[in-house]
């Protein structure tokens, strides 16, 4: 869009301004000198219908003199003595005004030839009156009777009378011809000021309301638009009309917005992501402070139940070694007894190594081939009186006579965890049932239990580690957990699964219940 530079058209603008100023002050200043002319002119014409009118005043001084002197007949010489003074300042006057008329001819010549003809007619005028005087003079001169002499005095009365009166006549027409021309001057400049007032009028309207206000309106738009910026508000779009530094500033302001509003646009979107990444960094600080919190509880209720777990044989040793000191009526099963608490002690102990070692990743199995009914009752013997403390009724079907290929401390304990499991969370159901089946590759051992069952939405995360279910018992007691026991049978080849609710065939009672079973290889020849 190609346009005049605004600086290019306030120079116009103002250029045309002052041309019309310079024009009015040409026009005033011509006119002016013109009516200075004219003035001068009617000035100089007033001055010679004074000089006229001192010369008609000199004409009667003479005719009065020579009157006199002819009247009282007085000598030729004493007569001419007598108007010689009259005379000379009569020619003194005829002079000066053939000077102005000179004068006045050299005035007239801008006005052309006619104007100067008219003014060069008063010389013919003047050079009569002046004829007149000399004859006059010469018949004044001359010796003759009185009438002679009187008529001498009459033709030059008549003759300059009417002359004067001519010339007189004449320069008042000049003079009301010069004022005529003064006055039709003013009205014309009068007009012509008018004229360049009206059109001075227009051309500042023109440029006011044609230039000025819109560029001002422009300006505006401008101030407006810096504010709205200044409040962080950048949707600005201002219209680009011309091409000219407004115009270019308005297009700038334009790209800087957009450019700010796009900045804003990152930094709320970085920010948005930092208010994002800070809530899942808090989220997960959390989540981490809440295991933590979890694990440090498990390690107290751990530690407590490791100290009830050694405490109970330690303290049936003590016993029995107390009754021995004493005298037992049967030693041989005091010793029995001792043995059988210092055995449990024991895999007490090797529990809690093979816990520590399973925390640090190191899980080490010794599989080897376990007949399952061993393997049955030793669990039996292990949770016995745990079910019995828990009120709890028992079913164990007797297991086939087989061999299980497995790590039998590791699954006694992960069997045991289960049961223990079953006794915190079905306690009021009353009725457990620990089963073991055998296939042709496989054995199945499983726990039911008559408890409220695991919720839908906590089935698909029991094995995960650190999951907690959202029953009132999660967080009670402590053993490998279900996670550990995942690992630990599928680390064997095995695979442990989870059930609940129970269908009515296998239910225990009216409770929903829960089953779960662990599945080992089995021995084959």
């Amino acid at each position: 869009m190609t346009a005049l530079s605004l600086k290019l058209r306030l120079t116009i603008g103002a250029a045309l301004l002052g041309a019309g100023t310079i024009l009015t002050a040409l026009i005033l200043s011509l006119g002016l000198a013109e009516v200075a002319q004219r003035l001068d002119t009617a000035l100089a014409s007033e001055n010679r219908i004074a000089r006229y009118a001192s010369l008609s005043t000199q004409a009667s001084t003479f005719l009065v003199v020579a009157t006199e002197a002819v009247q009282t007949d007085q000598p030729t010489d004493s007569r001419m003595a007598r108007l010689a003074p009259v005379i000379d300042q009569m020619r003194r006057t005829f002079d000066q005004l053939h000077a102005d008329v000179e004068d006045a001819v050299q005035a007239a010549e801008a006005l052309g030839l006619d104007e100067q003809s008219r003014y060069g007619t008063q010389s013919l005028g003047i050079a009569r009156m002046q004829a007149a005087l000399d004859s006059a003079e010469t018949g004044l001169a001359e010796e003759g009777d009185a009438a002679r002499l009187r008529a001498h005095l009459d033709g030059f009365a008549s003759r300059v009378d009417q002359l004067l009166s001519q010339a007189v006549n004449t320069e008042v027409l000049f003079r009301n011809d010069i004022l005529a021309g003064i006055e039709a001057l003013r009205q014309r400049l009068t007009r012509a000021a008018l004229g360049i007032v009206a059109a001075t009028l227009l051309a500042v309207a023109a440029f006011t309301f044609g230039l000025i206000r819109p560029q001002f309106a422009r300006l505006d738009s401008l101030r407006t638009a810096a504010h709205q910026i200044g409040t962080g508000d950048f949707t600005v779009s201002l219209p680009v009309t011309r091409n000219d530094e407004i115009g270019q500033l308005s297009s700038e302001t334009n790209r800087m917005a957009a450019a700010l509003l796009a900045r804003q646009e990152e930094v709320q979107a970085e920010w948005a992501r930092l208010n994002e990444t800070i809530a899942d960094r808090t989220e997960a600080l959390r989540t981490a402070n809440a295991q933590l919190a979890e694990i440090d509880d498990k390690r107290r209720r751990f530690f407590a139940d490791i100290s009830h777990e050694l405490r109970t044989p330690l303290t049936v040793i003590l016993m029995e070694a107390e009754i021995g000191t004493r005298g037992s009526p049967d030693p041989k099963a005091a010793f029995a007894t001792i043995e059988s608490r210092a055995a449990r002690l024991n895999r007490r102990i090797d529990d809690l190594l093979r816990l520590a070692r399973s925390e640090t990743g190191e899980l080490a199995l010794d599989p080897q081939a376990v007949s399952l009914p061993d393997l049955m009752r030793e669990i039996r013997r292990e949770s016995q009186s745990e079910i019995d403390s828990a009120g709890m009724e028992v079913d164990t079907p007797a297991p086939p006579d087989v061999a299980v290929l497995c790590d039998p401390n590791w699954v006694r304990q992960v069997i045991v965890s289960l049961i223990r499991n079953a006794i915190r969370h079905a306690r009021a159901g009353k009725l457990l049932r620990i089963t073991a089946e055998a296939s042709a590759t496989d054995v199945t051992l499983s726990v039911c239990d008559n408890g409220p069952g695991v919720a839908p939405e906590d089935q698909t995360r029991v094995f995960d580690r650190f999951a907690q279910g959202t029953s009132a018992t999660a967080n009670a007691g402590f053993g490998v957990g279900l996670a550990l026991a995942k690992w630990v049978i599928e680390a064997q080849s095995g695979a442990i699964s989870l059930q609940s609710p129970l269908p009515h065939g296998a239910a225990l009672g009216d409770a929903p219940g829960t089953k779960i079973a662990v599945r080992l290889p089995r021995k084959t020849d």
